[in-house]
């Protein structure tokens, strides 16, 4: 069987073309539903909630005061049972094992009764230990005992962990976040 040249130059466009299609129509028509490589729950950015809280210095703080920086956000009770120890230690070693990267990232630790435990500030070195004002419970990382959160350079909540993490998967997280990262 004979082509025509026509043909012939139908045929080899198609072949390239092909692969064009096939993939458009796979970004269109096929998400995969599979395990994804990250452990965080990754959370439709937003803006972290702007609460003035009170440090162990009773100082005036704000967590856009970190900004430009990777910030983990912990929060439970003055009491901070064992469980919440854990969470502050997990938080810590975390932190330390990111290695040259650690102080891209910020560390803080929301009490929200109003208690300040000057013990976790000295405990927990360079974790920023503050307080909620009387009364106030928002919503997000600053009033979920039940995660711990990450917000990023620009001040967006943008990941959430369990409250008892696998560290070591929190730090391949980080890990990959810092390294794809162009600020912070």
């Amino acid at each position: 069987m004979k082509l025509s040249p026509r043909t012939k130059l139908l045929l080899l466009a198609s072949l390239f073309l092909l692969p064009i299609v096939a993939s458009t129509l796979a970004y269109l028509y096929w998400r995969p539903t599979g395990p994804t490589s990250n452990y965080g729950e990754l959370l439709k950015a937003a803006p972290v909630p702007e609460v003035s809280l009170v440090d162990t210095n009773v100082k005036e703080f704000t967590l856009g005061q970190l900004r430009g920086k990777w910030v983990i956000v912990a929060d439970d009770s003055g009491r901070c049972d064992p469980a919440c120890v854990q969470k502050l230690i997990t938080i810590q070693q975390v932190r330390l094992a990111l290695g040259r990267n650690a102080q891209r990232v910020e560390r803080v630790f929301i009490v929200d009764d109003g208690r300040l435990g000057h013990e976790f500030a000295t405990a927990f070195a360079g974790m920023h230990v503050v307080a909620m004002p009387a009364g106030v419970r928002p919503s997000g990382p600053l009033g979920d005992r039940g995660h711990i959160y990450l917000v990023d350079p620009n001040g967006n909540v943008m990941m959430r962990w369990p409250a008892a993490p696998d560290g070591q998967r929190m730090i391949k997280d980080l890990e990959r976040l810092l390294r794809a990262s162009q600020i912070g």
